[in-house]
This record gives structure tokens, sequence and C-alpha cells, in this order.
């Protein structure tokens, strides 16, 4: 994903291929997210106008970055995750052994393809976190960029929520789903406060 052209990967997301699917795309939009953040601390960072706020745009600006590697990384690992459960359910299921060995594999399979998205969910409610921590100081002309990548990344959340439940559903380990879960919610709490920073710089751009 990191070499080919944006064309290309759409037209492979179009396909018949299993992958790049869903989850990769969440992975993409958490991706796009924190760059737009980027784009903003850099748009803000050096002017006199708005030095007070160097340092936050300058952490920001790190954050982003690393946020943005993760999510193209997750965004890659979606598709090699995928790949394995369908290889588990292709594991011969003859005797006994082997269905117990293809069952084990599935449900192995089925955890880490869950905890990829799970990964982008995490990484979607920080790029939400940082763009309420930007708004503040950044650039107005690039204002309504800080509400485009809280959307971006509550796109993704939600996205990747629904790939992480498309496969809990389907693990049999109570406890292993209640984490999951558990641990999903958590994230989905950004929602929040990606809405309200959509709505605060739709005012102060129609003000």
């Amino acid at each position: 994903m990191r070499e080919t052209t944006i064309d290309d990967w759409l037209t492979d997301l179009a396909s018949e291929l299993p992958a790049p699917g869903g989850g990769a795309a969440a992975g993409m939009s958490a991706a796009m997210a924190a760059a737009l953040v980027s784009m903003v601390c850099n748009l803000t960072i050096g002017k006199p106008k708005f030095a007070e706020h160097e340092a936050v745009m300058r952490e920001a600006l790190a954050e982003a970055e690393r946020l943005r590697g993760e999510a193209l990384q997750l965004a890659e690992d979606d598709a090699e995750a995928f790949s394995g459960v369908v290889a588990a359910y292709k594991l011969p299921k003859s005797s006994d052994a082997e269905k117990a060995a293809r069952t084990a594999a599935i449900q192995a399979g089925l955890v880490e393809a869950a905890a990829v998205p799970l990964a982008v969910a995490k990484v979607s409610a920080e790029v939400i976190r940082l763009s309420g921590r930007v708004l503040e100081g950044s650039n107005p002309n690039v204002l309504s960029d800080v509400a485009v990548a809280a959307s971006a990344a509550k796109s993704a959340l939600e996205s990747a929520a629904l790939n992480v439940d498309i496969n809990v559903v389907a693990i049999k380990d109570p406890a292993e789903r209640e984490r999951l879960a558990s641990t999903l919610n958590e994230a989905l709490q950004a929602k929040v406060q990606a809405e309200a920073i959509m709505q605060i710089v739709a005012k102060r751009i129609r003000a």
C-alpha cells in the first residue's frame, strides 16, 4: 500500500478480491484523518500570530505523524489477518483431530482478525482527541480541516467497529469476546468528541 498508486489501490478495493476490504478502508480513513491533523499543524507552526500555540502544535504534529504510520500499517495488516481466517477455513476436517485443529485455527484467526480493526478503532479515537487538542490554536484558514479530520476519524472508528463485531460474533471464548467488546466500547466514546468538534467548527464558520 505504501508503493501502489491510489487508483490501483481503489481498483483492488473494488475488485472481486477478498482483500483489501472494509478493514483496510477503515485504516486508510484513519491515516487520512491523521494526515489532516498534520497539515493543520504544519500550517500553524512558525507563524508569529500563533506563537503561543507553537509547543502544542509541534507535539501534536509528532503524534499525528506517528498515528498516520500506525493506521497505514494496520490497513496493510488487515488483509493479512483476513487471509489467515480464510486459510484456516480451508484446513482439512476428515478426522476428529483435523476438525479440532481446524476449529482452533479458525478461532485464533478470528481473534487476530478482530484485533487489527480494534487497533484501528483505538488509533481513530486518538486522532479524534488530537483534533480536539489542536482546535483552539489552529490557523483559522484551516479550521474546517480540523473538523474534516475529526469526521474522517469518526468514520474510521465506526467502520473499524463493524469489522470487530463481525469477527467477535464468531468467537466462542466468552472472556475473549468480552475483552474485545470492552476495549471497543472504550474507543467508541470518542465519537461524542468528534461530533462536538464538527459542531464547534460549523458554528465558527457560519458566524
